[in-house]
């Protein structure tokens, strides 16, 4: 795979970070190649645009209100690595922190695609976090018609 400019692979990975803070996680599936794979260790992996795209549907649509900020990012070759907060917002408003710590490692296979993905979390932090937000008021979405966990 030819090694691409740093300032493409930079500006990918801000589009692919706008993207995913606009929850549009059809437009997210999309930043995948066709034959991308997401590893998710808590979910599995996930193997193709669409096999990514079913599961990041069914995982991300409860919490469309969630934000992800990039606390550092580091770019080598066609190779981005980065800690992404995933937050939710504090349901009474009192200043209230809900998020855990994300790596993200992703590979850059040019024209804005991403041809590899890997999330490493703690998801017992996840769930901790998860259940104070809910304990404090925190409400999920309603799933959409036709969609699974996966």
């Amino acid at each position: 795979m030819p090694e691409f400019e740093r300032a493409e692979v930079e500006s990918a990975f801000q589009h692919f970070v706008a993207v995913g803070d606009s929850g549009d996680w059809n437009a997210w599936a999309d930043l995948h190649t066709e034959d991308g794979v997401w590893v998710e260790h808590h979910l599995g992996t996930q193997r193709g645009r669409d096999d990514i795209r079913r599961t990041i549907l069914a995982v991300m649509g409860p919490v469309p209100m969630m934000e992800f900020p990039v606390a550092w990012h580091m770019i080598d070759g066609n190779r981005v690595v980065a800690y992404i907060w995933q937050v939710f917002p504090d349901p009474e408003r009192a200043g209230a922190e809900y998020r855990f710590g994300n790596i993200t490692v992703l590979e850059y296979a040019g024209e804005g695609l991403w041809s590899f993905q890997e999330d490493v979390y703690n998801p017992r932090e996840a769930e901790r976090v998860l259940t104070a937000w809910t304990d404090a008021g925190g409400r999920l979405a309603a799933p959409s018609a036709g969609s699974s966990a996966p």
